[in-house]
């Protein structure tokens, strides 16, 4: 290997001849002038073959000529460039020395934007996310998130919704870890950047599936999870919060169609659409244009206020106007809910399926269909009570299957649980009815219609 960079570096040399010296970094060239022109392509061509292979300890000298003295001249300086400073870490002890590398590695990143921030191949907000990425690896604990946040926000302020959903998530990361810092102060600001990058990654996910690239919407798709699963968790998503954050707000912007919609969508992320603000932001939207969220709202209002006819109307009216599988789904539970009331059993077990054919993981709806089976079928059997109390093997199984897919039912379906139990059929009811004993399961008929474990 030596010796053939070796003989390459000597032919270049006699090719290029002697011409007055000049650096590329100080003349805006490739490669320089002159001598300094061939002393850039012989050590590009010695460096790159070296790093290549995995043998940095060779590749370091020449690589760092070049990086100081062309920058601009060849793309691998940066690509191996990231491999041969973390190999220089790998190599030293003084932790201060090792800090100073990270530095070095973080202006790698910038450098390569410097010289190459141009080439489409090489997309600026992609540098910039691995550069954040690899700053969180190697910072830790000791990460400073507001030089993180600042890095992605001026991405995102450049791309706006171009920018990459990577790029997106990692700026939540930041706005997520500054929050934990200060939650109090800051909860408002890490809600705007939820709705900010919410927004782009839903217009993203739009046109990838318009385009049917399923290798991008999966990536979007995952983005959006991690992005959603830290506002679940971050203390700054609650209905209170988010109440307290945009009543007034939606006053004074109740004429601002684009407002409403984004705080509709805000509070259906986070599953607050029976507060006041969304159904205010729902009314107003409403009367300025009619869309699945307004009238969802405004059929909320009207199930709160017992207005169950005006309710269906205009959850039936949302139904139409959205493909939106979460959308229908909360259009199909508030439907459910409100056939419970008018102890329309077998339709809140209808509505319920519907429901979950939109959205399996949406638990409530199963302890919807749980209650609707308490409440409606216990005289299935009228003239054997035994048989009647095995309707309870079906509603613990729906509290069972709430909490399996939904963990943020289980303190509610447990209790349920505990308490349905209790109505279970007895060893010896079991033991000593005809159609029981022995049996392993049993088909409950009529509108039930499904078959349950016998548990002994």
């Amino acid at each position: 290997m030596k010796t053939k960079v070796f003989l390459i570096a000597i032919s270049l040399s006699i090719a290029l001849g002697s011409i007055k010296a000049q650096k590329g970094i100080d003349t805006g060239t490739l490669y320089g002038v002159g001598e300094d022109s061939i002393r850039c392509l012989m050590h590009i061509s010695m460096f790159n073959p070296f790093a290549a292979s995995g043998n940095f300890k060779d590749a370091y000298p020449s690589w760092r000529i070049v990086y100081d003295e062309c920058p601009a001249s060849n793309i691998g300086i940066y690509l191996h460039g990231i491999n041969i400073i973390k190999w220089q870490m790998s190599q030293e002890t003084d932790p201060a020395k090792k800090e100073a590398l990270i530095d070095d590695l973080m202006k790698l990143y910038d450098d390569r934007i410097k010289y190459f921030g141009k080439d489409p191949r090489y997309r600026k907000d992609d540098v910039i996310f691995r550069k954040s990425r690899e700053y969180y690896q190697l910072k830790g604990e000791n990460s400073d998130h507001q030089l993180v946040y600042k890095w992605l926000g001026d991405v995102i302020e450049e791309f706006q919704d171009k920018t990459l959903p990577n790029a997106l998530m990692y700026y939540m990361i930041a706005s997520y870890n500054l929050l934990q810092g200060d939650i109090e102060n800051y909860k408002s600001q890490y809600i705007n950047d939820f709705t900010k990058c919410s927004d782009i990654l839903d217009v993203q996910f739009a046109a990838a599936a318009a385009a049917n690239n399923e290798k991008e919407t999966n990536d979007i798709l995952s983005c959006k999870k991690e992005i959603e699963a830290n506002f679940a968790t971050s203390g700054a998503a609650s209905c209170d919060n988010l109440q307290t954050i945009y009543a007034s707000k939606v006053e004074e912007n109740q004429n601002d169609l684009e407002f409403l919609k984004k705080t509709m969508n805000l509070f259906q992320h986070v599953n607050c659409i029976e507060s006041d603000v969304f159904i205010a932001a729902s009314e107003y939207s409403y009367k300025i244009e009619p869309t699945a969220d307004a009238a969802m709202g405004l059929g909320l209002k009207a199930f709160k206020n017992g207005d169950y006819t005006t309710a269906e109307k205009y959850l039936t009216d949302a139904l139409t106007m959205t493909d939106d599988s979460g959308k229908k789904a909360s259009c199909y539970f508030l439907l459910a809910a409100i056939a419970l009331e008018k102890k329309q059993y077998p339709s809140v077990k209808q509505l319920c399926q519907k429901c979950l054919a939109e959205n399996p993981n949406l638990g409530r709806a199963y302890i919807l269909w749980a209650s609707a089976y308490a409440a409606g079928a216990k005289n299935l059997f009228p003239d054997d009570p035994v048989l009647n109390k095995l309707i309870y093997y079906a509603v613990v199984e729906k509290y069972e299957k709430a909490r399996q897919v939904d963990p943020s039912c289980a303190e509610e379906a447990n209790k349920q649980i505990n308490i349905y139990k209790q109505y279970f059929p007895s060893k010896e009811d079991l033991f000593m009815h005809p159609s029981l004993s022995g049996a392993e399961t049993f088909h409950i008929p009529g509108w039930v219609n499904e078959t349950v474990k016998i548990r002994r």
